[in-house]
């Protein structure tokens, strides 16, 4: 095929979310039209009117946009397209290429039994092939598949790959319900889109064969094709929801980036050199099929949050400010302004893996009360480090230099002046401060809680130890 534009296209079925092995294959396909400078197309394959449903497909769009995977065009629907399928069994028909066959389901399946018991392909006989009937009820199309000869065709990642056409089957292209079956929709849309590249799981390899015969029997251009690996979870067995295969929204709901995601998907099965993280730019720049391995992809699930961190921390604050604040907003975490939580983020990313993570571990800063951990308030909060407190909080009041620079040199006057060290009062101010005994540093803990809030939560934690009966 010499077209002078690359087209490539993900259709997946809205029978469900996106899980990871479709949102990769959406992954290679986009990455390859956008580094030959083609054409993305987005099909929703929605002609199984039974399983399909609206919210599905809505949710393969949304998981689409989350990662980033911008499209060519409008969606395509499959099931609006049920014209140009026609016209392609019609075609087919009109120059005999396919038949019409009235045997049914159960006939067939009892066909199929025989050759098997005989010893033969369980492949349907052919009993109407040459009956030349006209359509009926209940009748299907079939395609007139020639009965000796190979299919070859070469893989852009398994090479070359050749089918004896007595393996394959006079194909049924349209149901008895008029319907169009999955082959015949696919290669008709293909052709009507000017798909160049075929990219997809290597579980299609099968198809494949039977697909090539519909070109052929219209004598249309096949595209190239390229049957990428299957996924694997770390134990070496087909990735499952145990190994974390999850839909793409729930790892953007349990505070993945899209980013660090993309990141992992396209290390499974594809490599450049010795490169393990990829910015989207250096994805499309590098990427290639020749690339592409023909061992399956290990999917790990401690490598994506791995992974996820590094981009949580390599990443602007104030690009994740807008991701974590329904997070926050999840825990209940009072009024969030939006400038404290950038302040806040910078203090959180380099102990945060997920932004869910991140928004526990920073809930303090927006809560109007805090809950002291009893391990902490026990240990930290007591008789002994009120009088500490008090004067703390009156260095404090009249303190005006809020930054970290400026809350340090004020602590070492008063450490000092009372000729102790930090550590002797630092544990109770932050249990103060958060409920916790682990957080962010102190000085960065009270820089963006706001001399207000530090000076407020001190009076409580105060008026805390002084409600505690005596030790």
């Amino acid at each position: 095929m010499n077209n002078a534009k690359v087209v490539t296209r993900f259709p997946p079925s809205p029978t469900g979310y996106l899980h990871i092995g479709g949102a990769r294959t959406a992954l290679f396909n986009w990455l390859f039209a956008r580094q030959q400078g083609g054409v993305f197309l987005l099909r929703i394959e929605d002609t199984d009117r039974e399983r399909s449903s609206p919210e599905a497909a809505e949710a393969i769009l949304e998981s689409m946009q989350w990662l980033g995977l911008d499209w060519d065009g409008e969606p395509h629907f499959q099931s609006a397209r049920l014209d140009v399928h026609e016209a392609v069994v019609e075609r087919l028909l009109s120059t005999g290429k396919a038949y019409y066959c009235r045997c049914t389901a159960e006939e067939v399946a009892q066909k199929r039994e025989l050759a098997r018991a005989q010893g033969r392909k369980p492949r349907y006989d052919g009993t109407c092939r040459d009956l030349a009937l006209d359509p009926s009820p209940g009748s299907v199309v079939r395609l007139r598949s020639p009965r000796q000869g190979r299919i070859v065709f070469e893989d852009l990642v398994k090479g070359p790959i050749a089918v004896d056409v007595e393996e394959l089957d006079d194909l049924v292209l349209r149901r008895a319900d008029g319907s169009p079956t999955y082959h015949l929709a696919v290669v008709a849309d293909d052709i009507a889109m000017g798909v160049t590249h075929v990219i997809r799981g290597d579980d299609h390899v099968n198809n494949t064969p039977r697909q090539i015969l519909i070109y052929e029997a219209l004598t249309e251009p096949r595209p190239h094709y390229a049957h990428v690996p299957m996924i694997l979870g770390p134990d070496k067995t087909r990735l499952s929801k145990r190994h974390g295969a999850m839909s793409v929204l729930a790892y953007r709901d349990m505070g993945y980036l899209p980013d660090a995601l993309l990141n992992a998907l396209v290390r499974l099965g594809w490599s450049f050199g010795d490169q393990e993280r990829f910015t989207r730019e250096e994805m499309i720049a590098k990427f290639s099929l020749e690339a592409v391995g023909k061992s399956a992809g290990i999917f790990d699930q401690e490598k994506l949050l791995d992974l996820n961190g590094y981009y949580i921390r390599n990443t602007a604050s104030s690009a994740l400010a807008d991701p974590l604040i329904p997070f926050l907003q999840e825990l209940n975490c009072g009024p969030i302004d939006g400038k404290r939580v950038v302040q806040a983020i910078d203090t959180l990313k380099p102990r945060s893996q997920t932004l869910a993570q991140m928004a526990q571990n920073g809930c303090f800063y927006f809560q109007e009360e805090i809950h002291y951990e009893r391990k902490g308030d026990d240990k930290f909060l007591t008789s002994s480090v009120r009088g500490l407190m008090v004067d703390i909080k009156e260095c404090l009041t009249a303190w005006q230099d809020f930054s970290q620079a400026g809350l340090e040199r004020l602590f070492l006057s008063f450490l000092e002046k009372k000729q102790i060290k930090l550590g002797k009062i630092a544990q109770p101010l932050r249990v103060a401060l958060t409920g916790r005994t682990a957080s962010p540093g102190l000085f960065e803990v009270m820089e963006v809680l706001g001399k207000e809030k530090v000076l407020d939560r001190l009076a409580k934690a105060i008026s805390h130890i002084e409600a505690k009966p005596d030790d």
